[in-house]
């Protein structure tokens, strides 16, 4: 298809680029406020006469929406809602002119739908392929519906106000859901933090193009609507109000920018007042524009309605409040009370069953008409935003969501400092590590699960077949796996096989804990293939429970202790292949990179980055000494390097390198913290070193498609 955006400008510096899926930042300046532009005079001369025997749905606007390829689409029909007349509303307010636009109908009943799937849909031509999301409430179930869809894994971080129902329906999909007892803006500090660390792409709604993009369909959809039921005399008219509750501001700005692009096209003649509403308990934008301030001071949310209570707008409100001294508009607010009352009358008048955050945008309106603020000749549409399906405890229990701490107290007040959360991540760090347990007897695989959990709040996995247990590791690709070797239909030599047989799965460390007496047989056919092998009956829970803390963080020691015939409580080691057996990554032609790398978090980060994309096998290398050596025998195809070593620097272990002529063909790429000095970069630059990158700013994406060009030529 034919792509009609032109540029990217950065709404904080004004910087323009070039659009490309992932884009998600400016070069320039950093700044994450980003906005789309299109070749409008094209677009115009398509959309003259209407667009009528397009499908109906938010991709009938394709030409105006930040996509490259229309073969992948992840939609399930969401967009072209109905805009009702109200009629029980204008008798009532004696306003002629009145309509509901039922965001209701979409595929997980919120408007945030729209959101989801344009999001969704640039994830894919990104190749993204694991996804953080904080929300406070309705994106979590639009995201997880299409996350789902699309084979992306989610994480959604959600405040622990945010209703049960909510966090179940996100759940039932197959999101990860973390919840996090503090603010709203704490559960996005601790997503973000979160994301960077796993190097997981990190959704950023209304300031990235795809969400805001996707709100102006509702714009499109009006305009085009109206015009129908007004008779035609145009292709597209806008109503003279378009009013919306709001947390962050993503509807609205989108929209505005919808009506905007319309009116610079010359399909509409004037571009629509926004009508602002937000709960009295969490009004930061109702406060700044009532003192006449282009800027609004966060608050902390004091209202049961938790879908709005975003306490820091930020740019959302300096848009809006521009938007508002540009075309008119207003902003107020409700109370919980007035919400609710307006949630009971909308249902008993105009049939309309909504959830109080929708209550909102029509509890407003009451106060826009009878305060004269909207004129009687004047066209008003209001979003009825959602109504999200409750989730019945009995079908997605709780049990599986994470739960996340601030402070010592049950719920963390606001004054919890947001760059003071190192403790709650690692505890989440450890929640979010994944163990599968398989044992055939039930007893023993629920044993190693109460003795891992009882040490450290892992999330532990019980599968009592092979096949069973096969299945929830490749679902869940999980950190560790802990298996019996003795079982009906396959038994643990076979799962083994099927583990390293698939490039995905060929990396996770296997622990055996058997009853069953080894041939020699048996143990040549797990060499090279588990990470230790406990004998029933022979070894002490605790230097188990032990050993796979230490096989999680990476700690194991370089040569185990051999198990001890008088004690019987440590691991039977087998031992290595033989020189005649060709390697794991030999047989599945797998390239071999060297991770040198001391922070075993950051390792297993690395790993995961390229071996969900690439067919390498990677070696871990923790200390500076070593590294030659390592590499001497493995003969990698390529050697990733931290600088900051503790025992020799990565600038040695490059000079070492270069002095080796064997080793000094081999490409490295430099992922480091440490910000570098010009001269530093011209070291490495003079060492051959083929790209540096920061940590905590990886672009995954180019990561990986810079590693696998690298891999091409080795």
């Amino acid at each position: 298809m034919k792509s009609y955006i032109t540029k990217v400008q950065c709404l904080e510096c004004q910087h323009e680029m070039s659009f490309y899926p992932g884009l998600d930042k400016c070069p320039n300046c950093n700044g994450v406020w980003l906005d789309a532009q299109y070749d409008y005079d094209k677009v115009a001369k398509i959309w003259q006469n209407g667009i009528d025997r397009r499908g109906y749905s938010l991709w009938r606007y394709i030409e105006l929406l930040p996509v490259l390829d229309t073969e992948h689409l992840n939609t399930m029909g969401e967009g072209y809602t109905p805009l009702t007349r109200a009629t029980k509303i204008q008798n009532r307010l004696s306003h002629p002119s009145i309509f509901i636009k039922d965001e209701r109908q979409s595929p997980t009943s919120s408007f945030k739908d729209r959101q989801a799937a344009v999001a969704t849909t640039a994830m894919k031509q990104a190749n993204i392929q694991e996804c953080v999301l904080a929300s406070t409430g309705n994106a979590a179930a639009a995201y997880a519906s299409y996350c789902a869809r699309a084979d992306i894994k989610l994480w959604i971080f959600l405040t622990s106000m945010v209703p049960a129902a909510k966090m179940r329906e996100a759940a039932l999909y197959g999101a990860e859901v973390v919840k996090v007892a503090g603010t709203y803006d704490q559960a996005k500090k601790v997503a973000a933090d979160f994301a960077a660390h796993r190097g997981i792409h990190f959704d950023k709604g209304a300031k990235a193009i795809p969400g805001k993009e996707s709100m102006k369909t509702v714009a499109f959809e009006i305009a085009e609507e109206l015009a129908r039921q007004k008779g035609f005399q145009t292709p597209w008219q806008a109503p003279d109000w378009y009013i919306q509750a709001v947390s962050g501001g993503i509807g609205p700005i989108g929209v505005q920018k919808g009506f905007e692009e319309l009116f610079k096209m010359g399909l509409i003649d004037r571009v629509p007042k926004i009508g602002v509403v937000q709960v009295a308990g969490c009004s930061p934008m109702v406060r700044a524009y009532s003192a006449g301030k282009p800027t609004a001071a966060p608050v902390v949310p004091e209202t049961r309605i938790t879908v709005l209570s975003t306490g820091a707008p930020g740019l959302g409100y300096e848009l809006l409040f521009k938007a508002n001294q540009t075309y008119g508009g207003h902003m107020l607010s409700v109370t919980d009370e007035e919400a609710f009352e307006s949630m009971r009358l909308l249902a008993q008048t105009e049939g309309y069953s909504v959830e109080p955050a929708t209550a909102v945008a029509f509890a407003g309106l009451d106060k826009l008409v009878t305060q004269g603020i909207i004129k009687s000749d004047e066209t008003v549409v209001v979003n009825c935003s959602g109504h999200t399906f409750p989730v019945e405890k009995h079908i997605m229990d709780e049990e599986n969501l994470l739960d996340v701490q601030l402070s010592g107290s049950k719920e963390a007040s606001a004054s919890v400092p947001l760059d003071g959360l190192g403790a709650a991540l690692k505890r989440l760090d450890e929640q979010v590590t994944t163990i599968v347990v398989i044992d055939d007897n039930p007893m023993d695989s629920r044993l190693i699960r109460r003795l891992l959990q009882a040490k450290k709040p892992y999330r532990v996995f019980e599968a009592n077949t092979a096949l069973e247990g096969l299945k929830i590791i490749r679902d869940r690709l999980p950190d560790l796996v802990v298996s019996d070797l003795t079982m009906p239909e396959m038994d643990g030599f076979a799962l083994l096989q099927e583990l390293k047989s698939d490039p995905l799965t060929a990396n996770i460390p296997v622990i055996v804990v058997s009853a069953k007496d080894l041939t020699k047989d048996d143990e040549q056919r797990l060499a090279g293939q588990t990470s230790s092998v406990w004998m029933k009956g022979s070894f002490s829970t605790k230097d188990l429970v032990e050993h796979v803390v230490d096989t999680l963080s990476g700690t194991i020691p370089e040569q185990p202790v051999e198990q001890n015939e008088r004690t019987k409580t440590k691991e039977l080691v087998i031992p290595p292949p033989s020189q005649a057996d060709n390697s794991i990554a030999d047989k599945l032609q797998l390239k071999k990179v060297v991770l040198i790398e001391d922070s075993s978090i950051d390792a297993r980060l690395i790993s995961r980055i390229l071996q969900m994309k690439l067919p390498v096998s990677i070696t871990h290398v923790t200390d500076g000494e070593n590294a030659i050596e390592v590499i001497k025998k493995e003969k990698p195809h390529l050697i990733t390097l931290d600088l900051n070593m503790p025992d020799k620097s990565g600038y040695q272990i490059l000079e070492d390198l270069k002095d080796n002529e064997e080793l000094d063909s081999i490409p490295v790429i430099v992922i480091t913290s440490q910000i570098l000095s010009d001269a530093e970069k011209e070291f490495l630059t003079r060492n051959d070193v083929r790209s540096v990158w920061q940590k905590g700013d990886i672009n995954r994406e180019k990561l990986i498609a810079h590693v696998e060009s690298e891999l091409q030529y080795s």
